[in-house]
This record gives structure tokens, sequence and C-alpha cells, in this order.
């Protein structure tokens, strides 16, 4: 009698222990939502599914919530998780990287511009005006999602290459690497939306 005594009151505070690390864990991780939709939103083409992104990695992370250790990066294991789902969808979908050669010069962009229509519409106001929050969005979607990734999380969420090597679970050298890549890719992309 005095064991089962001793083992339903530990059984009880494990069980309350667990309850209040949970309501811990969710009120912290919902603190993050506006920041996971927003690296979520650079990742996809339209809201709906960017949203979509963020339900299942907030599910996944619920269902999971036991493999987080409080105390640690609670933004960098969700951001993971988004990054290993968005993974997940692209390999689903399957794109193919634009095999189109990428310009060399730091100049793509103008150099585009001026071959299409003249030097006049080198005027920053009207290269801002043509570059819509749609289309640097679409221009984004087209980087292949390996690239893509890496451009989000440095260039947009600022973080540190380190940060996003833990994020991706890859090498930081591969950071590097698909950094520059994925900023060359984006840069022609965002000429081709500029000229169009």
């Amino acid at each position: 009698m005095g064991e089962s005594g001793t083992a339903e009151p530990d059984g009880a505070r494990r069980v309350a222990t667990e309850a209040r690390d949970r309501v811990r864990f969710e009120e912290e991780a919902l603190a993050l939502a506006d920041q996971v939709y927003r690296v979520a939103r650079r990742f996809v083409a339209t809201r709906e599914e960017a949203e979509d992104l963020v339900q299942d990695t907030y599910a996944r992370a619920f269902r999971s919530w036991q493999s987080y250790t409080p105390g640690t990066n609670l933004r960098a294991w969700l951001l993971r998780i988004l990054t290993n789902l968005n993974t997940d969808r692209g390999r689903k979908i399957q794109r193919r990287p634009d095999e189109t050669p990428l310009e060399e010069s730091d100049y793509y962009l103008a150099n585009r511009m001026v071959a299409s229509a003249g030097e006049q519409v080198l005027d920053q106001e009207r290269v801002v005006e043509r570059l819509s929050q749609d289309s640097i969005v679409t221009a984004l979607s087209a980087v292949p999602h390996d690239f893509r990734d890496v451009v989000v999380l440095v260039d947009i969420g600022d973080f540190s290459y380190a940060d996003a090597a833990q994020i991706l679970d890859i090498p930081l050298g591969t950071v590097m690497s698909r950094l520059h890549r994925g900023r060359r890719l984006l840069k022609a992309n965002l000429a081709e939306e500029a000229v169009s």
C-alpha cells in the first residue's frame, strides 16, 4: 500500500509538470508565430501556402514538444521544423532549377534593363515601381528551395551563418556557397521581373 501511495503522487507530479511545460512551450512558441510566418512567406509563393506551412509547423511542433529542450533556442527549433517541412514540400513539387546561365556582373539588373528599354529606365524610382512586393516574392519563390532557404534565413531572417547551418543541419561552408548561389539566382530572377 505504501508503494502505490508514493507512486501515485509521483505520477501526478509528473503529469502536472508535463502540463506546465506544455503550456509554457505553447505560449513561447505561439509568441514566435509572426516570425515563423514571415520566414514561411519568403519560402512560398502565396499567403495561403505560407499559412498552411506555419500550421503544419506548429502541428508538428506540438506533436513533438517533448523533443524540445527548455532553455534552448526555440525560434531556431521551430524554423528547423518549418524548413524541413518546406524541403519535403519542395521535393513533392519537384521543381527544377532554371538552367539559364547566370551573368557574373554585379550590374546584371542594370544591363538587362538597359538592353530591353534603354538608359532612361535606370531611374531608381522607376526600378522600384517595377519591383512590387509580389514580384519580389515571385522571384524568390523561383529560386530552388535549397538556395532559397539559406537566402531567407540569412538575408531576411537575419540569422548568422552558424544559426542557418544549425537550422538547416548543413555544414557552414554549404551555407556560404548556397547563399552565394541563391543570391545570384535571386538577382537574375529580379532582373527578369523588372524587365518583363
